[in-house]
């Protein structure tokens, strides 16, 4: 129906618009006023350090210069503070408050005192900061370790490229080391100094140590019991709602029979073409990004050689894990842009000229952000370069310079032109509550949150550093582009004609509804610990259980998508050509309910994440739920658009069977065999002996855990030669043996011709070809 204005009316009811406009208005309201609760109650930086002498130990200058010392030098990316960053390296906040507790404690009669126990949690636990004088003093037993550590740390950092995995002099500078080791020391007195006015720490009484009493708080356990409710009633009533209301959920077009064109009936746009060269490129990332993450973890089975090579006098762990996480952002991002770029004249059925040349443009420029910030890590992890614009800034997740995070950003933003230009002429028909608006909004929300990110500086407080890239590390992946991912899935069965447009746009509202009700505010589960006050624990828990629920029902998501494209294919009377992208898609509900649901919401509990933060359990949720959606759906964008790019008589249905199988089969390998029950096995180490001896080099590299290590090396393999090589192949062929350019500025806004449908309400079968232009 056609409005008089000449726009398109909704689809659907209003309501799913307004339910989703509060939905997203309620949840950002809460963030704004939990990032002022952030900057107001963030642990202080005392301006300076003494001793009861008034000898000055550290400024806050020493500080935030060491925090900038340690991530320009790659050290999040080989241990952690407030448990966050790698795993390999310790936790420097539990590793020093350890230390220095055990000093206190041997200086005051030793650990089997009662007395000296006492003393030495009267030393940690009494915040003897003054904020009007903004001085913090230690005691002489605080004083005493703080110098201990300063040589603990120049000799830990001294060490050859193979004890640690680090390479050799990391530090040399004194002055530097005790800049260094000052920011340590800061991230142990928020730890265990009681906040004001409570009877915790800034960070909750993390991490479990009990020589200062650090031990789980009555609101850690509260709100864990109060996030299973949520999480068991939520699941509850989603169940109620689709035995209630039928219409829910993904149906097909039943009694339709569709002719499904096959790729070389489909014209290209000029654009449309060049998107073979961005899956090109995807597809060599994607293999360099997966040698890059078995090297990783090679570390940990055997951390003083590369099988008899020093791997870490060139490429440090620090180096090859930082290079591996920004490789898992770039590929699965290329991916997403060369499918949105292919699939909007779709969508429009026109593309303006020029489209292609910019579309060439975007991916040169994504080529030499991508070539120029894995160079300025390079440097900088070698010593050769200190700058956070050009070399690294060192954040987990965004670790790039800031020049390239800034020019990545504008690349983004480029790109949501790009589909603005080809969308104009279909978005000014359509109201904007329909599925044309909907995917531009999608677009445009993953440069706009991924911009947040800029907020994150080295040199602010660590705290509120942290809230602003979790924005990005959380906020962006598992709810914008989330949101890309469902607008994606929605427009292949709408184009392939197996799901009509009303149906796609009231499941696309209703999962928005369903992942933003959890996950805009959920995104603080990952701040229980980071020095953020207690409310931020309380919301968070309970609202990423709410995230959890949407994902309980992606197994019928995934069969249903099986069910729409193999079956639909089956009654067509010509091939179905999607088969192995519709698999893909099947992967994708697998792993969001898997990596995403089980093994996030797993580590999600505040009384799990307070023992298991920074251990394997957390990778093991990463790797299921970053390769098992993004990855895994980038991968069947790929397939989607290269059947349409190459002639028939260069596609091979073999290859995309071998990646598929071999991906989701080496990624299982990966979880069940390595990371899950090294995961487990190191909480039970946690809670049995202590957080500090499950982070130590000593117990991840005991010959058990080594064993287990080892037994990933088949999973790895299969991944790497049976899962990206046959896609590398054929994308390869997708540019080699590209099908000639077939359209001008008109594109093919449906891939189906309906052959038969369902008799009409009188019994009269509805002509032929009654289905056709559904998009027009």
């Amino acid at each position: 129906m056609v409005r008089s204005s000449g726009r398109r009316n909704l689809l659907i009811s209003r309501g799913w618009v307004q339910a989703t406009a509060l939905v997203f208005l309620l949840g950002f309201f809460v963030l704004g006023l939990l990032a002022y609760r952030t900057y107001a109650a963030q642990p202080p930086i005392p301006a300076r350090v003494v001793d009861p002498a008034g000898r000055v130990l550290f400024t806050g200058d020493d500080v935030l210069t060491g925090q900038e010392l340690f991530l320009r030098n790659g050290l999040m990316e080989y241990g952690s503070v407030f448990g966050h960053g790698a795993y390999l390296g310790p936790d420097f906040t539990a590793d020093y408050l350890r230390r220095a507790a055990s000093h206190a404690a041997s200086r005051h009669g030793g650990v089997d005192s009662a007395e000296a126990l006492a003393r030495t949690v009267g030393d940690f636990r009494q915040n003897r900061h003054d904020p009007a004088t903004g001085t913090l003093v230690f005691t002489d037993a605080q004083a005493e370790a703080f110098e201990l550590l300063k040589d603990h740390y120049r000799r830990f950092f001294a060490q050859p490229s193979g004890k640690h995995g680090l390479r050799s002099g990391l530090f040399s500078d004194a002055r530097e080391l005790s800049q260094l080791t000052s920011f340590f020391a800061w991230t142990a007195w928020t730890a265990a100094a009681e906040r004001p006015g409570e009877a915790y720490s800034y960070t909750n009484n993390w991490p479990p140590e009990p020589l200062v009493r650090n031990q789980p708080t009555g609101e850690l356990v509260v709100w864990s019991v109060l996030s299973l409710i949520a999480l068991l009633g939520g699941t509850g009533l989603l169940f109620a709602a689709f035995g209630r209301w039928r219409f829910l959920g993904w149906h097909g077009r039943e009694g339709h029979r569709l002719s499904f064109r096959q790729p070389g009936e489909v014209a290209l746009t000029p654009a449309q073409r060049a998107t073979a060269w961005f899956f090109l490129v995807m597809a060599l990332l994607f293999t360099l990004q997966s040698i890059l993450g078995g090297a990783t973890q090679h570390y940990r089975a055997e951390l003083s050689s590369f099988f008899g090579i020093n791997l870490a006098g060139a490429f440090p762990f620090n180096l090859v894990r930082t290079w591996h996480l920004q490789l898992a952002i770039f590929w699965v991002a290329v991916s997403y842009l060369g499918a949105g770029i292919f699939i909007a004249p779709m969508i429009s059925g026109r593309e303006p000229r020029g489209q292609s040349w910019l579309a060439y443009g975007l991916l040169g420029a994504l080529v030499i952000v991508v070539a120029g910030s894995l160079l300025g890590e390079l440097l900088a992890i070698h010593g050769a370069s200190d700058s956070i614009w050009f070399a690294l800034q060192g954040f987990e997740y965004l670790d790039l310079g800031r020049f390239w995070q800034v020019l990545l950003t504008l690349g983004l933003f480029a790109w949501v032109a790009l589909l603005f230009r080809a969308l104009r002429g279909r978005l000014a028909v359509e109201h904007r509550g329909n599925m044309p608006w909907l995917f531009f909004f999608a677009a445009l929300a993953i440069p706009a949150f991924y911009a947040v990110g800029l907020l994150a500086h080295p040199r602010a407080n660590f705290t509120s550093t942290d809230f602003w890239r979790f924005w990005v590390v959380h906020l962006w992946v598992e709810d914008f582009l989330e949101l890309f991912t469902t607008l994606m899935v929605a427009y292949l069965f709408v184009l392939l004609g197996v799901v009509a447009e009303a149906i796609a746009l009231r499941l696309v509202y209703l999962e928005v509804i369903l992942y933003s009700a959890g996950g805009v505010i959920g995104t603080m589960h990952h701040l229980y610990f980071s020095g953020t006050p207690v409310e931020h624990m309380a919301l968070g828990a309970f609202f990423s259980a709410a995230e959890v629920i949407p994902l309980t029902f992606l197994t019928v998501e995934a069969w249903s998508f099986l069910r729409l494209g193999i079956a639909q294919g089956g009654q067509s009377t010509k091939p179905f050509p999607h088969r192995w992208a519709i698999m893909f898609l099947v992967a994708v509900g697998f792993w969001n309910f898997l990596g995403a649901g089980i093994f996030g919401f797993l580590i999600n509990l505040p009384i799990v994440s307070y023992y298991e933060i920074g251990t394997a359990l957390t990778a093991n949720h990463g790797h299921a739920s970053m390769m098992g959606v993004y990855g895994m759906l980038a991968a069947g964008l790929a397939l989607f658009a290269l059947r349409y790019l190459m002639p028939a008589a260069r596609w091979s249905d073999r290859a995309a069977k071998i990646s598929f199988w071999s991906l989701n089969v080496g990624l299982a390998w990966m979880v069940f065999a390595t990371l899950f029950p090294l995961g487990l096995m190191q909480l039970h180490h946690a809670v049995s002996y202590g957080y500090f001896e499950a982070r130590e080099l000593q117990y991840l590299t005991n010959p058990t855990n080594r064993l287990m290590e080892w037994m990933r090396l088949p999973g790895d393999a299969l991944f790497i030669l049976g899962g990206t090589l046959p896609l590398l192949l054929l994308a390869y062929r997708g540019v080699r043996h590209r099908v000639p350019q077939l359209a001008g500025p008109e594109a093919q806004d449906n891939l189906f011709t309906e052959i038969e449908a369902p008799p009409d309400s009188a019994g009269r079968a509805a002509p032929s070809g009654a289905g056709q232009g559904e998009l027009s």
